[in-house]
Parts: structure tokens; C-alpha cells; sequence
């Protein structure tokens, strides 16, 4: 799928270095077609990281997709250029009148903070009430779906006992659902958190459904009974040194850190982590713009 970026964003450089099929403005007003657009609200502190990723894994279908970047006006980024942000990045109010066939949500490091003393989360509540009328399907990523799940539907997030931290196998548990399609019986994906979903939370819930999780990282996938919200737990996205960054970032800090579980090989540290969870990545976005997007989404967005 070509993905329309404007022609200076950093990421067009790294993915086009990558066989990545990205597509300027300049090349992409030529083009009579609407696209579908895709607004991304980036919380994670290193912005351009997370751009990167996830245009990468919105690569993967034929579908033309139109991304925005929007960032939180109540919180000011110390990790990112005020240059990039107000070259790149729009503001609630620039949007708020907008509607989006796509929307969404990225993790931030603010888990062990309680939902109400988040310094944005009066701004991330609007937002997030916004996209249940202006956005046809929004998908929510680990902080992200904490939030989520806990603004839509009262459940709550619980501290783990240490750090969820590697590469951890899952199943399905609803293979009916069209998200899941093409899985494998055993897939894996990246976790980085402290803090979990309960499972039984979800069942409680009327509203939602399980769709896949892990014997050790609990809740992965969860979907609201009208398939309009998806909250996804673990970070698909991730690069193959991400959480050797991470890893070695909290050691650096002097922090209690266990090494990412089934990530080095043979646990050294010195060696290439092999990507074990590319393939799902890239099936779990390509499933979610076809099924949930492309296929949901009005071919005039003033009827969303």
C-alpha cells in the first residue's frame, strides 16, 4: 500500500531505504482517488521512532492511506523538536471538525500513573469521545488500550509483579473474528509494560470480547461488541532493536531490569535479536485497514 506522508517527514528516508512503498503529496494529488485518512494521536515520547514504526506496518496493502499526526496541546513534548511538531503535527481544535475513516492511539510511558493524574487526560477523554462520532474504527495500543478500555468501559489496569518485558507467544481465542484472519495457532508478538488487563474483567464486560491472549502476557487483543474500538496490549510494531534500547536505556538508569524474555538469542546480549513477530504485525494492520476500515468506512466521511 502506498502511504502518503508529506515529502520532508524523516521517516520517507528510513522507509523508503527499506522497499517501502511510500508516496509524497507532490505524487499523490496527481492520483484520482480518495484515500482513506488515518489520523495517528503519538503520545510516545520519541516521536519520530513511533512514526517510523508504524507507517512501516500500515505498508502492507494495496489500500492508499492518507496519515495525519496529531499530538496533545496540555503536554509538552521534551523528546521531540518544536520544528517537527509544528511542521508535522496538528492540534485537537486543527481536527476536531475533521472526520477520519481510521484513527490511531499510541502507548506512553505514564502507566504507573493513575488514569486522572495523567497530565493530558482531560484533553485524551475528549479525544477519545470525539472518535465514537468522528472516526469509523479507532485502534487503541498498549497504554493506549488501557486507556481505552478503562474510558469506554470502567475497566481497570492492575501493576504487574515486574516489568512485562520480551517477545511472548499467543493464541486465539475467537477465530471467527475477521481481525483475526490468517493467524497462526501460535503467534508472537512484543510487550513493555507494568501494568495488565484482567481477563476476567473482559468477560464481565457485555460489551467486549476477547480475541487473543498469552499464557504469560494475559489480555493481547480486545474488541467492542460494535467492532468500533480494537485495544491491543503489546506493541506489534516495534523495530527489532527496540527492546534492546529500552533494556539497556533502564540499565543505564540503574534500574531493576530483567533481560527482555525470548529476545536475545541464547540470552546474549551482545547478539542480533531475531524477529520473530514481523509477519503478525503486518497481518493484525493489513486486516485491521481492510476489515474495519476500508470495508466499514463511507465512501463520504461526512456520513460517519
Amino acid at each position: 500500500m502506498p502511504i502518503r506522508i508529506p515529502d520532508t517527514l524523516p521517516a520517507r528516508q528510513i522507509l523508503e531505504g527499506e522497499n517501502v512503498f511510500v508516496m509524497s503529496e507532490t505524487r499523490a494529488l496527481q492520483q484520482d482517488i480518495r484515500p482513506l485518512k488515518i489520523l495517528i494521536l503519538n503520545l510516545m515520547p520519541v516521536k519520530i521512532t513511533t512514526e517510523t514504526q508504524l507507517l512501516r506496518v500500515l505498508s502492507n496493502t494495496p489500500l492508499q492511506v492518507d496519515v495525519e499526526f496529531l499530538m496533545t496541546s496540555s503536554h509538552e513534548s521534551k523528546h521531540t523538536s518544536h520544528q517537527h511538531l509544528s511542521t508535522f503535527y496538528k492540534s485537537f481544535d486543527e481536527v476536531r471538525h475533521q472526520k477520519y475513516d481510521g484513527m490511531i492511539i499510541t502507548g506512553a510511558p505514564v502507566e504507573h500513573i493513575k488514569f486522572e493524574d495523567v497530565d493530558y487526560w482531560p484533553e485524551m477523554t475528549e479525544i477519545m469521545a470525539w472518535s465514537k462520532t468522528n472516526v469509523t474504527n479507532t485502534f487503541h495500543i498498549c497504554w493506549g488500550a488501557q486507556a481505552g478500555l478503562y474510558y469506554h468501559y470502567g475497566i481497570e489496569k492492575y501493576p504487574t509483579r515486574k516489568k512485562m518485558f520480551g517477545i511472548f507467544p499467543h493464541k486465539v481465542v475467537d477465530r471467527k473474528e475477521p481481525l483475526m484472519r490468517g493467524f497462526d495457532d501460535v503467534f508472537f508478538a512484543p510487550h513493555s509494560r507494568h501494568t495488565t488487563i484482567l481477563r476476567d474483567d473482559i468477560a464481565k464486560c457485555p460489551d467486549l470480547r476477547l480475541l487473543a491472549e498469552s499464557k504469560d502476557a494475559g489480555v493481547y487483543i480486545v474488541i467492542s461488541a460494535d467492532r468500533r474500538q480494537i485495544f491491543v496490549t503489546g506493541h506489534s510494531e516495534y523495530d527489532r532493536n527496540t527492546l534492546k534500547d529500552e533494556y539497556v536505556r533502564d540499565k543505564n538508569k540503574g534500574l531493576e531490569i530483567d533481560m527482555p524474555a525470548n529476545y536475545f538469542p541464547d540470552n546474549n546480549i551482545n547478539s542480533i535479536p531475531q524477529v520473530i513477530w514481523r509477519a503478525h504485525a503486518n497481518l493484525l494492520y493489513s486486516n485491521w485497514l481492510n476489515y474495519y476500515v476500508y470495508q466499514a468506512t463511507p465512501y463520504s466521511l461526512d456520513e460517519i
